[in-house]
Parts: structure tokens; sequence; C-alpha cells
């Protein structure tokens, strides 16, 4: 505005200058000499020159007399208190503790097999069947010889309960019985075992055995597996120094990298042992798997709340600067009546850092006004605008 202003006064000057005989522009055309306005041109154009020399010799003196042209423009961030939760960010996998392999308990044919990959089953359910080698027979058999031992027993007691036989035959007919009746309570143990039942309720995850196949518990071959989704876990390797903060009932947000999805949780359970090779102990954290798309051994990425404060000071990490000795500092301002002001160099202590904001916990207050924008540029009492 003020250049237009000089312009314009400058047109209105030559505007209204002549030359020595005071001959004005307007009276020179009248004439119209050539060589006379040739001449008038020149003595304006020398009288512009020197004009604008004047005028920027004014400029420099009214720059050098506006004292606010010659402070640093700074803004500030006045320090207020603010919830504050920092998350240790850490990386574990999906884990299970009904992730088995079922294997088979005695030597035979896998006679039946009753489940296939992918169903769902109940825990007792019957899953396969191996062929008795003839025991379910033996088992009969015993089961009458026991009906005949129990009936004899019986009656030689009633007969030792009236006095009447000896006391051997009671003994005898009492032991008989047991005897028998330990056996087949033996047999139809054994028989149980060629019954391949589910230890849990799952999903049949393989069916590893085919009908037919021989299996036997010595040579280690598995018939089935079988996992429990619904009741998994995320194993995380904690460093010691955040076991005071890491504790059950920590608020847990948990991202798949290959689900691109993200659950919120909480630890369920820490370890009580330091590993000695990395020193670090293991967290669990729940899994709610509703989807089923969660499973065993998958990547998470694991972020836990180990330290939080409604009241914390923040301020962005960008204002804070640090001196030969390790010391951190920002520049914060005294205010006074107008809008200028001095800059004072204050240390802090910094606690938590989340982001790109950090926790101050000693050296500025509430009501503080933190030099942000500008705060590399400025020195101790240093005069500062604030914009």
């Amino acid at each position: 505005m003020k250049n237009i202003v000089l312009t314009s006064l400058l047109i209105l000057i030559l505007a209204s200058c002549g030359d020595g005989s005071d001959t004005s522009v307007e009276a020179v055309i009248a004439e119209g000499n050539l060589e006379k306005v040739k001449s008038k041109k020149e003595e304006l154009t020398e009288r512009h020159r020197e004009l604008t020399k004047e005028i920027r010799t004014l400029d420099s003196v009214l720059r050098a007399g506006n004292k606010d042209s010659k402070l640093a423009l700074v803004t500030t961030l006045k320090v207020e208190a603010q919830p504050f939760n920092h998350f240790l960010e850490l990386q574990g996998n999906v884990m299970t503790k009904q992730n088995v392999l079922i294997y088979p308990e005695m030597n035979g044919t896998l006679q039946k097999v009753y489940v296939k990959e992918g169903q769902s089953v109940k825990k007792g359910q019957l899953l396969a069947t191996i062929d008795d080698g003839g025991m379910s027979s033996q088992l009969t058999q015993l089961k009458t010889q026991e009906a005949l031992a129990k009936t004899t027993f019986e009656r030689q007691k009633r007969l030792w309960d009236q006095k009447i036989g000896s006391e051997i035959q009671f003994l005898q007919a009492q032991t008989n019985y047991e005897a028998i009746r330990s056996s087949v309570a033996q047999a139809e143990s054994q028989l149980a075992k060629s019954n391949i039942r589910a230890p849990f309720s799952g999903i049949i995850d393989d069916v590893i055995q085919d009908q037919g196949t021989v299996v036997s518990p010595a040579n280690g071959m598995a018939v089935f597996r079988i996992i429990n989704l619904s009741n998994m876990y995320i194993a995380v390797d904690v460093p010691e120094n955040y076991i005071n903060g890491v504790t059950v009932g920590k608020d847990v947000k948990v991202y798949f990298p290959v689900l691109r999805d993200t659950i919120n949780s909480k630890v369920r359970q820490t370890g009580n042992f330091i590993n000695p090779t990395n020193r670090s102990f293991q967290v669990e954290v729940a899994v709610p798997n509703e989807k089923r798309n969660i499973k065993p051994n998958l990547t998470a990425r694991v972020q836990i709340n180990d330290y939080s404060n409604n009241q914390a000071i923040l301020i962005p990490q960008s204002v804070i600067s640090e001196n030969a000795n390790g010391q951190q500092y920002v520049y914060i301002i005294n205010k006074e009546d107008s809008n200028t002001t001095t800059v004072k160099k204050q240390t802090i202590l910094t606690g938590q850092t989340q982001g790109d904001l950090v926790e101050v916990i000693d050296g500025i207050t509430l009501g503080d006004e933190v030099i942000k924008e500008g705060a590399r540029n400025v020195k101790e009492n240093q005069e500062v605008k604030i914009i």
C-alpha cells in the first residue's frame, strides 16, 4: 500500500514538473516540437531517478525506526494438563493351549474313522475305533464268570450269616468274585483304549491316519490334530525393565498384519520367570476370536499400555533441545503487557514418549508458554514477537 501511494505521489510530481522555463508537459506536447518533447522526457527521467533514490532513503529510515521489524517472530504453546497413555510396542505369536495331536493307546488296525477335517466335536465324542483283536469277546466271557462268581458269593454269604458251612468256603467265594470283578474292570479299561475320543471340544484340524491303517503308540504316529480356537492368546516376551508397568488387566491393542484387523484386549497373565537369555518375562494376551479367522502361530503386533497419567504435561519433541552436558531444555516466554516478550531458557526433565509427544516431569508448570515455531532460532533473554 505504501509503494502505491509513493508511486502515485511521484506521478503527480512529475506531471506537475516543467523544464527550467516552467513549461508544462501539456504545453510542450501542444507545441508539437519533437526535439522539445524529447528534451522534456530526458529531464523527467532524470528527476524520476533522483526521486526514486530519495524514496529508498526514506524507506530505510522508516525501517530503522520500526522496532518490531527487528524482532524474531515465534509462536507459542500454552502448557495444559491432559491425559497421556504410553504403549509398549512388541511382537508376538498367537497360541492356544488346546492344540494337540491325538495318539492311539493300543496296537491295531484303524477300523473306523467317524470324523473329517474341519468338523467341530464335543469333549468325549468318539472319533475313531481300533480293532480290539477279540478283546470284546473276552470281556463278555469275563462278565459271565463275574455273574456266576457273584451269585456263588452271595449264597455263601447268606449261609455264613446263618452259621452254615465253613468259613473257608465263604472266603474262597469272596476272593474268587473280587478277582473276577477286577479282571472285568481291567479288561474294560483296556478295551476302552480301542476307542479314540476327543479330549476337549474343538475342531478336527487334520485327520492324519486313514481308515485301515495299522497304528501303534510305539511308533509315535498321531491319528488326529484337534484345536480349540475359542480360548487362544498371544505370547509376548516383555523386557524385564517393564515388570512394574505390565501387569494383569492392562489394556492392549493387537494388530494382525495378515488380516489387516485390530482388536482390543487385556493382559490375562504375566510370567513369574525371567528368561536369562534375553532378560524378559512372558505375557499372555487374551484373543477373542468370534469370527474364527485368527489361527495359531499367526503373527501379531502388540501395544501394551504400561503407563498412564491423566494430568500429564505434554510438549512436541521438536521444541526440545539438548546441551553439551546432555541436559534437555526448552525456551519459554515472560509475557508482558504488549505482544512482545523476552525468551527464557528452561532446563526440563522428561518422561515417556509417545509418537511426537513427550511428557515433561519437571521444569515447566501449567500455564507456561513454550516457544514452538522459531524455537531453534532464539537465544536466552532475546526479545521476540509472538504471532
